[in-house]
């Protein structure tokens, strides 16, 4: 008889054992308990159970309760635990568009026939603002509100519209170059300053060649062959030859009666002639003109100035030396 009741004994501990080993837990669990109206948060159930065994989740597809909508249904997480359970989590993210308090009920989850139910969960859900559901008047339409002006702004626009505008000019500039097939910048050549007695002299040999008292206009003649000499007395002496009168000229430049008589000899025949065919109508005869236009030559010849020769001119003269 002790024997028999032994054995029953053993059977009640290995069946209790295998029901143990066979049982699940599930933990509910929830992101945050308050939420805005139309936010989001997410709801978690972890299960511990034995590698091997069948658990029966809940199914949801648009809710979870009414009021509380799924966003998205999550996936099962699996992790091993020390112990040799396995730890799975299903996570859903949902949301509610109402001003309520939500009751989450205990869902079930069943493994071999037995059911374990997870706990019950609360969900605040709160309107951001107060609406005024009392009042039935309507409200007038507000005024446009006026954006404040800023000048830092402006003053950007205003730049890259310059900006713009310098690109668009500059591009057709230069497509205007590529078609002429001229560069887009070119190099000028310096201008070339000729002494004022080559100047003088250049000017004398075009007047030669013009021959304009052989044509019948002698004072076209004395006036320019004057005008040549005095341009050439303002440059060389430092007097306002233009301006002056023969007198005046002849009375300032007086010293050349010591320094080149011949030079200055020659000027008065020039001036004292020009100032008869333009003053007094005077019709020189064809040896007057020849003579003031030689006389012109030795003026300019006899009172040039030497000007000093830059350091390339002396470099080519010693080099053909």
């Amino acid at each position: 008889m002790r024997k028999l009741l032994l054995l029953w004994f053993v059977i009640a501990v290995s069946v209790q054992v295998d029901l143990f080993a066979q049982a699940i837990t599930v933990t509910a669990r929830i992101d945050s308990a308050t939420i805005l109206i139309g936010n989001q948060t997410r709801l978690s159930f972890e299960i511990s159970q034995q590698p091997k065994q069948l658990v029966i989740t809940p199914v949801f597809t648009d809710t979870i309760i009414g009021g509380l909508e799924l966003v998205e249904p999550g996936k099962a997480d699996t992790v091993d635990s020390p112990d040799g359970h396995l730890l799975v989590t299903q996570r859903y993210t949902v949301t509610a568009f109402e001003d309520s308090l939500l009751y989450i009920p205990p869902y079930p989850f069943v493994v071999n026939g037995d059911t374990v139910w997870s706990k019950s969960l609360s969900l605040k859900v709160i309107q951001p603002y107060q609406i005024d559901t009392t009042s039935s008047q309507v409200a007038d339409i507000k005024p446009v509100l006026n954006a404040p002006f800023y000048w830092m702004g402006f003053f950007r626009v205003v730049l890259l519209v310059l900006l713009i505008v310098i690109i668009v000019v500059l591009s057709i500039y230069l497509i205007r170059k590529l078609i002429q097939r001229k560069p887009v910048f070119t190099k000028t050549a310096p201008e070339i300053v000729l002494p004022p007695y080559e100047l003088a002299i250049q000017k004398l040999n075009q007047i030669k060649q013009q021959k304009l008292w052989q044509q019948n206009r002698a004072k076209e003649y004395h006036t320019e062959l004057t005008d040549v000499l005095r341009e050439y007395i303002e440059k060389t002496f430092g007097i306002p030859g233009l301006e002056m009168t023969s007198e005046d000229i002849i009375a300032n430049l007086n010293h050349l009666r010591f320094e080149s008589k011949t030079a200055y000899t020659a000027l008065q025949q020039i001036l004292k002639l020009a100032d008869l065919v333009k003053f007094a109508k005077w019709n020189p005869i064809p040896q007057e003109n020849e003579l003031s236009l030689s006389n012109a030559y030795l003026f300019v010849n006899e009172t040039k100035i030497e000007e000093e020769k830059s350091d390339t001119e002396e470099e080519k003269d010693d080099l053909t030396k």
